[in-house]
């Protein structure tokens, strides 16, 4: 049976139970804008350092449109203006190219892992200026998100070299309601309705956006990563909790309750005969009801277990993954397995929503190539409709720094999505 979501809310000194989310006040509203604005910036973002003219043509606005949004992002010091340089062989008025000014604003991001959180900031170029991570003393959310509020001013200090941070973006797993700023439920870390985005902007002074992590790496990757995400993608995240987020025109799905992406329980199924030869032990229930679903077999908790009983007695995960790294033959044999798995579910969502492209967030199939091509191989045997696995599967664009990434891409991802709002220490547009 799945779990009782009725449940009395965990309880915390700076999260009150209980908690509606309808009560929970939403962001102060701003007049709307007309998508122009953002367009003109990501073009600057995709094409910097580029002409006006050239922006211009990429988004199909006027030219005049293009120079009024360009000076409006210019006085805000999100737009830097380069050197004139010549028109078109030397005929014409001289081009001013723009870019991206990463000299002014950074933004923070923290996420919310199982068993530890990580902090960064991030210029507007989507580059990480600096990040750590620091294991949980306590689970209790408000001793988290508060440790959090307290490590932000030192790094700030140390990294920003004076530049202003613009704002804070919370990313975690499981259920996350970006529009209350609510983490409705994550059952990993016994966390229910934790007005997040209420405690951290209280705590910081600081505008705060929440959301799911797949959802932020989503976006990460349509701002930042690979250009074959831009149009439609799948982000399958496999980590110590297992979701998804679909993404198609610029924009990431969240379904009428904010709860897409809630893949944890597809059934993947274990390879019962092979994995007895191997020693490998039945998964351990799960909550869901399901036999052999993703969660149970293809998790960070799953492997470490897994390794356990082929007589790898590593501490965590991050060891287990070091071991494979050096060629330990089990603990590779162990990544194979998985990639397996996780390739059925990748067939499912292929098949599901015909994206332009998978992103796989798994450090087998980013860092061990052998695992990307066992991937992709049962991709290839089960989709319907994917005819080239090597195009459409690919490990994530930020291996190595996913969950920095995805904390600060919330709140980049905000700023992109509506540059002319009101973001503080920005000077007033009239």
């Amino acid at each position: 049976m799945p779990p009782d979501r009725r449940r009395t809310p965990r309880t915390s000194p700076l999260a009150p139970a209980p908690l509606r989310r309808a009560d929970v006040p939403q962001p102060a509203g701003s007049p709307r804008r007309p998508p122009g604005a953002a367009a003109v910036l990501r073009a600057i973002l995709d094409h910097g350092p580029v002409a006006r003219s050239t922006v211009a043509r990429l988004t199909g606005l006027s030219p005049a449109a293009v120079t009024g949004h360009s000076t409006q992002f210019v006085a805000r010091g999100l737009v830097a203006e380069r050197a004139q340089t010549p028109g078109p062989r030397g005929l014409g008025r001289p081009h001013i190219p723009l870019e991206i000014d990463t000299s002014r604003y950074l933004v923070a991001g923290a996420h919310i892992a199982v068993a530890h959180s990580t902090l960064a900031l991030m210029d507007l170029r989507g580059r990480i200026v600096a990040s750590d991570r620091e294991p949980h003393r306590d689970r209790d959310p408000g001793q988290v998100l508060g440790g959090l509020a307290a490590r932000l001013p030192p790094m700030v200090r140390a990294h920003a070299g004076g530049r202003t941070v613009l704002g804070l973006g919370l990313a975690t797993g499981q259920w996350v309601d970006p529009d209350a700023g609510v983490i409705v439920d994550h059952p990993r870390l016994g966390w229910r309705d934790v007005a997040a985005r209420e405690v951290l902007t209280a705590a910081t002074g600081l505008p705060v956006h929440v959301d799911s992590h797949s959802r932020a790496l989503a976006r990460a990757e349509q701002l930042f990563g690979a250009v074959a995400t831009r149009g439609s993608v799948v982000l399958l995240f496999v980590g110590n909790v297992v979701d998804a987020a679909f993404a198609t025109s610029g924009g990431v799905h969240r379904g009428p309750r904010s709860a897409a992406g809630s893949v944890a329980h597809l059934p993947v199924g274990p390879d019962t005969a092979s994995d007895t030869t191997a020693g490998i032990p039945p998964a351990e229930p799960c909550t869901c009801g399901t036999p052999g679903c993703l969660q149970s077999e293809a998790s960070e908790p799953a492997l470490v277990r897994q390794a356990a009983a082929r007589g790898l007695h590593v501490a965590d995960f991050r060891a287990l993954l070091d071991l494979a790294l050096a060629g330990e033959p089990r603990a590779v044999a162990l990544f194979r397995r998985r990639a397996s798995l996780v390739g059925r579910a990748v067939a499912l969502l292929l098949d599901m929503f015909d994206p332009e492209v998978v992103v796989v967030v798994e450090p087998g199939a980013g860092r061990l190539p052998e695992c990307l091509q066992v991937l992709r191989a049962e991709v290839g045997a089960r989709s319907w409709v994917c005819d080239d696995p090597e195009r459409a599967v690919v490990p994530s664009s930020f291996t190595g720094s996913v969950l920095a990434v995805a904390g600060a891409a919330v709140a980049l991802g905000a700023l992109y999505a509506d540059p002319l709002g009101p973001w503080p220490a920005l000077p007033a547009v009239s």
